[in-house]
């Protein structure tokens, strides 16, 4: 006889070790004798930016006022070597996200949004495209471990360049990209056997420590003739050394990576268990940058889960100088539309879940290498509202800091901010709301 009493009427219980997505995993794993592999970034639940509140200007100290009253947001990038530094209009800027990940029309479209509001996009693995660096007033060129696309010609095109050592969702690892993706064009690119899965290397292959970090910085200057600011980009883990270590090779612009950032795909194990939170990286990075005494001269760029205007002044008030968006900025641009609900369906996935994208079958035309899937997304529209969504999000900071009394985002610190879970207090190094405790500071 059927039972068609709820689950809660039967009063069974789900393991809170044991879940059913966990058994699903397990399910899986012995099905197919393989680990899962998908994009997007860490899942479960972890003290970020949420946790954090700003201390609003009241009486004992006053707001600016929005119609009358500056707030500026512009930031200078890599002034402390190069010849030729960023000059951004708003600290917000793009992450590195490859052509193999992307279509070369989204990869067109981030150019266009970023350039239309005065930030800067990145190439990500596997070179740089005529789309791309066409549309982009100020491209980031990344230099990695695959080497993949890399040449010095295009090292010369760029306006930076950036030495990848790690990313947020894999730090330690090397990133993949499934042969479904590997077209004609991919694969002449990075010359690699077309329609074959690829696998990035997980570390540089000619130095093994700082000293070789720094020799190569010295050559990229030499190449670019000390033109470019050179970035250097960590995944979160031991945040401080690495900043250190960075700083001391010569970077004009360290990028630190929280495991919140996405990737085009890798292990779901190396996604949800390698790496810290952003929140958690800042101010590490930033102790390590003061002291040295380069805190603000050596920039700080902070990026893994950045959403919205008040992310981006959480990050800045606890010392970052600018923030990079991935995922956001696949969003803005339109993937996970609900519209194409049925099709996400048909990949076994859903509006708003990014699982099986990394197979290349993205609807929305946009992390794919489908010419027919890739003909339905609109480069110049998609551009259009990615410069929108760049606009709000810095507006929304602008007028975080004006509550706070501030006329320059620069000008937010960690005593605007309280925690509202031990967690987050401990991690940000900001006190407890109503208190003035900090858990770990002996305060």
């Amino acid at each position: 006889m059927t039972d068609n009493r709820s689950v809660e009427q039967r009063g069974l219980r789900e393991s809170a070790t044991f879940d059913r997505t966990t058994i699903a995993a397990i399910q899986r794993a012995a099905d197919t004798g393989i680990y899962d592999i998908r994009g997007w970034g860490a899942k479960r639940k972890l003290p970020h930016f949420d946790d954090l509140l700003f201390l609003g200007a009241s009486m004992s100290r006053y707001p600016l006022e929005g119609y009358r009253e500056r707030c500026d947001t512009d930031v200078v990038l890599g002034a402390r070597n190069a010849k030729f530094p960023l000059h951004l209009d708003t600290p917000v800027t793009i992450a590195g996200m490859s052509f193999g990940a992307l279509s070369a029309g989204a990869k067109e479209a981030l150019g266009r949004g970023a350039s239309e509001v005065g930030t800067s996009t990145t190439t990500g693995d596997g070179g740089m495209t005529p789309e791309e660096r066409g549309q982009s007033k100020n491209l980031v060129y990344q230099y990695l471990p695959s080497r993949y696309g890399m040449n010095p010609d295009d090292l010369r095109r760029a306006d930076a360049i950036e030495i990848v050592l790690g990313q947020g969702a894999k730090p330690g690892g090397g990133g993949m990209l499934l042969g479904q993706k590997i077209s004609e064009r991919i694969a002449s690119m990075r010359t690699l056997p077309e329609g074959i899965d690829q696998r990035s290397a997980c570390r540089h292959p000619d130095w093994t420590g700082p000293d070789d970090l720094a020799i190569k910085i010295s050559e990229l200057r030499e190449i670019t003739d000390w033109e470019k600011p050179i970035y250097v980009k960590v995944g979160a883990t031991r945040t401080y050394y690495d900043v250190k270590l960075a700083v001391h090779s010569g970077a004009d612009v360290v990028v630190v990576d929280g495991m919140q950032g996405g990737t085009a795909a890798t292990q779901d194990v190396f996604i949800e268990h390698v790496g810290i939170p952003t929140l958690a990286a800042i101010p590490q990075a930033v102790q390590a940058l003061q002291e040295l005494g380069v805190h603000r001269e050596v920039q700080l760029i902070v990026s893994g889960g950045i959403r919205n205007g008040a992310d981006v002044a959480k990050a800045m008030a606890l010392g970052a100088d600018a923030v990079a968006i991935g995922t956001a900025a696949l969003i803005a641009l339109g993937d996970n539309d609900p519209r194409y609900s049925a099709e996400y369906e048909e990949l076994g996935s859903a509006a708003g879940f990014y699982d099986d994208f990394q197979e290349g079958r993205d609807p929305a035309g946009i992390t794919t290498q489908d010419p027919e899937l890739s003909a339905r997304f609109d480069p110049v529209e998609g551009g259009r509202r990615l410069a929108n969504f760049l606009r709000v999000m810095t507006m929304e900071a602008q007028t975080i800091a004006r509550a706070c009394g501030k006329a320059h985002l620069q000008h937010l610190e960690p005593e605007d901010l309280v925690a509202i879970t031990i967690e987050a207090s401990a991690m940000a190094r900001v006190p407890l709301a109503g208190t003035s405790w900090i858990p770990g500071s002996g305060f």
